[in-house]
């Protein structure tokens, strides 16, 4: 016998032989998690690189907060491991069995799904920052007033439960794998790690115009009037373009980062789930029942006044949001 036949005799008489058979689908359908495993070493490398350029500067720079970053994207990692193949997957699944079309996989479809995950990925962006629901799980990763790489890792625990993967299954619908939509979800994601820096300026113009790039990032996470709510793309800046959300750096003025109802505290809970308090006080307030419930799709800044009508204030992310 073998050395491989000695391991699998070993193997099938664990007596978890079965259990993998069960469990390996759920997570084959969750490759992106391979992908952060793999990627994580070069975004550890990469924070630390760039501590060391920029630790002398506090308005950039802090180590308490850097590391707390990464404990919120290890929480958020962590319920994405082990909710997302019992909440998104199956719904992808489902849906891919009604599917419209039998799309192969080659080249051309994989450049084809690279460019509408993105597209997927800017409305979702969009709708976290215009709806309250959506927005209460990405304040999160806007509440920081630094902006460097570990604010990249600066994510919600709460994410999987919030419902922003929905839009992604009309790409499963339409006949692309749901794997293959997770891994592109998952490359996107990997790019966007490295546009959340100070230290790269403007690139090629070419370059400025296509994808999204350091500098429209940093416009994205300004709380500067003028700013707030532009910039949604992840990968691509064209969407932005064609869709008028884009707004370039200015150079003629220092950008600031956060929230405009900026939250200060170092509990990790508290980071997570400070907006859903208030979104869910502010409907507990006296009033009609549809506009109560209107918290949950109206913007982040509308609110109530006290004869049930609505009125608009500066938007939530007008001063101080990322």
């Amino acid at each position: 016998m073998n050395l491989p036949e000695i391991f699998h005799e070993v193997w099938a008489g664990s007596g978890l032989a079965g259990l993998w058979a069960a469990v390996a689908p759920w997570l084959a359908l969750d490759e992106r998690q391979l992908i952060f495993v793999v990627a994580t070493p070069v975004f550890v490398g990469l924070a630390l690189w760039e501590y060391f350029r920029i630790r002398h500067d506090p308005r950039l720079m802090n180590a308490g907060e850097a590391i707390r970053n990464f404990f919120l994207g290890a929480g958020y990692q962590t319920t994405e491991l082990l909710f997302a193949g019992l909440i998104a997957f199956p719904v992808h699944a489902l849906a891919y069995q009604y599917r419209l079309f039998d799309i192969e996989l080659t080249l051309a479809t994989a450049l084809l799904l690279w460019v509408l995950v993105d597209l997927c990925f800017y409305w979702m962006h969009r709708a976290s920052h215009r709806v309250r629901w959506f927005w209460s799980a990405h304040v999160t990763h806007h509440s920081s007033e630094r902006m460097n790489f570990s604010t990249a890792m600066r994510q919600n625990a709460t994410n999987i439960f919030n419902g922003g993967w929905l839009f992604y299954v009309p790409l499963s619908l339409a006949g692309f794998n749901p794997v293959w939509v997770g891994v592109c979800y998952a490359l996107s994601l990997v790019y966007q790690f490295f546009i959340h820096t100070t230290v790269v300026k403007r690139m090629h113009p070419l370059v400025e115009f296509l994808f999204n790039t350091p500098s429209h990032h940093r416009v994205h996470h300004a709380r500067n009037p003028g700013y707030i709510d532009t910039n949604y793309g992840g990968v691509f800046i064209i969407f932005d373009r064609l869709f008028g959300t884009f707004t370039p750096e200015r150079d003629v003025e220092a950008i600031e980062y956060g929230i405009t109802r900026q939250i200060h505290t170092t509990s990790l809970v508290r980071l997570w789930t400070h907006e859903y308090i208030d979104m869910f006080r502010d409907m507990a307030r006296p009033g009609p029942l549809l506009e109560r419930l209107g918290h949950l799709w109206k913007p982040p800044e509308w609110e109530r006044v006290q004869d049930g009508s609505s009125r608009r204030n500066q938007p939530a992310r007008t001063f101080s949001d990322q």
